[in-house]
């Protein structure tokens, strides 16, 4: 850890001292507050998956769809408190930090823990980067076919393939992708944070506007009907995938709590922040889910905004469709960041004489101040960018794989490795009425996790082979 904390240091600038602070990890000091934690949730919670909302609730009608999205919020606080307390081992206030997930499992659980939690965790951060890749690509297909229908009629034959966007915007992560950690790309979490707002306000507008238009609500209490019970079990397994893809981020919950200043307690402020970021993000879950369904009823779309439920405005679909491809440039950052980290810290500790792992080099390009760049995160993040880009062009499915990455993330790191790791820090005894609680709350979360990881393979399966 020393290792990875020099190399931070040089990265930033090299700076042997001169004035700069340090907190009681030797780091330096930590800068971030409530709202830069809530713009770093925000920026990763409310993502792709809002936009599946509507689909979802279609599947699971007017009572299943909010009960389930509230529930999930429930599950995502309770899991956020949990993990927040075991950001310090021991002292909330003094206690050696655990600066990502990883280091936390492996303090609290020990080596085998930290092995199954790595391979799940940086198996679903991988994930999200291709499910964001599939979905801006659909999002500037979606500007296109916009403008097409506009200028054409709603029936022309508006058809844009995917593959081109998905490499460009592979292109744009391989460039931002050398931004070095969290603390230096709180600029763009904030933007990030911005247009997830927009996009899913204008979602909410255009929902309503709709439902206006139409004179009444559509749907039903039991949702969109199938043509066989079998059929119709796939797909509340799949809304119930994509629904838990919209929420949890314990992935990263702790690399956030990282940035945060001192006094009052980080876990303080976690918790603080996690209570206003699920509340926000509920609230706009709520509303973009319900009022996409009110608006199309049982012809809700995959996703919400380029699904062409909605013609026009066109330039308000355009508008929402830039911003979705804005906050996912920051997103994908987001969720990548600790794979970044740990390679950097990986591979210093492992070859901590290789100047090809540890040197910088300033770089300086036209019209642009000089940069230190590093051989081996050069190397890393380029082949982990076209990694995801190639992933995504292979399977291109945005519910299928919203829903299986939900399902996958869901039970083992949102719910049995805090719960795991809140026992041992918090003393807690076998038997006691707090331990058997929590772990029925983790038997139920394992069950519906199950039971959405069927219907997502399922899907994927059944996409694929169609």
């Amino acid at each position: 850890m020393a290792v990875h904390h020099s190399l931070e240091v040089a990265a930033a600038g090299g700076d042997g001292g001169g004035g700069r602070c340090y907190d009681d990890d030797g780091h330096p000091a930590r800068t971030g507050t409530v709202w830069t934690c809530v713009a770093h949730i925000i920026t990763a919670v409310i993502g792709s998956g809002v936009l599946s909302l509507a689909w979802s609730v279609a599947k699971l009608g007017w009572v299943g769809g909010p009960a389930c999205m509230a529930c999930f919020a429930l599950v995502t606080y309770v899991s956020a408190a949990l993990l927040s307390d075991c950001y310090r081992r021991g002292d909330d206030d003094k206690g050696p930090r655990s600066r990502s997930y990883m280091d936390a499992v492996r303090a609290f659980l020990g080596k085998k823990h930290t092995w199954a939690c790595g391979l799940l965790q940086y198996a679903s951060l991988y994930g999200c980067g291709v499910a964001y890749t599939i979905t801006t690509a659909t999002s500037m297909r979606a500007i296109l076919r916009s403008n097409c229908y506009h200028t054409h009629g709603h029936d022309a034959p508006c058809k844009y393939g995917g593959s081109y966007y998905m490499l460009m915007f592979g292109a744009a992560q391989l460039f931002l992708s050398f931004i070095p950690n969290f603390h230096d790309m709180a600029w763009l979490s904030v933007l990030a944070a911005v247009m997830s707002f927009s996009y899913s306000f204008i979602g909410l507008g255009l929902g309503l506007a709709n439902t206006i238009a139409n004179g009444t609500i559509k749907g039903s209490i039991t949702g969109a009907p199938t043509r066989t019970p079998v059929q119709k079990v796939w797909h509340v397994s799949q809304a119930i995938g994509d629904i838990a893809f919209a929420y949890p981020y314990s992935l990263i919950l702790l690399e956030i709590q990282d940035t945060l200043k001192a006094p009052p307690a980080e876990n303080k402020t976690m918790k603080k922040a996690s209570i206003i970021s699920i509340v926000v993000t509920t609230f706009f879950y709520l509303c973009c889910g319900c009022f996409g369904y009110a608006a199309f009823g049982s012809d809700a779309p995959g996703n919400l905004l380029t699904g062409f439920g909605f013609y026009e405005p066109y330039w308000l679909i355009d508008f929402a469709n830039a911003c979705i491809i804005l906050h996912l440039l920051g997103g994908y950052q987001v969720y990548s960041q600790p794979i970044y980290q740990f390679a950097d810290r990986f591979f210093a500790e492992r070859y901590p004489a290789s100047r090809f792992v540890n040197d910088f080099h300033t770089v300086k390009l036209p019209l642009l101040p000089p940069c230190r760049v590093n051989l081996l995160r050069v190397c890393f993040r380029t082949v982990y960018v076209a990694s995801t880009t190639a992933v995504a062009l292979a399977f291109p499915y945005f519910n299928e794989v919203l829903a299986l990455l939900g399902a996958l993330n869901f039970w083992p790191l949102a719910i049995y490795f805090p719960v795991e790791m809140y026992f041992i820090q918090r003393h807690v005894p076998r038997w006691s009425p707090r331990w058997v609680v929590l772990q029925s709350f983790s038997v139920l979360c394992l069950l519906v996790s199950a039971f959405a990881l069927v219907g997502s393979i399922q899907g994927l399966i059944s996409q694929k082979l169609g």
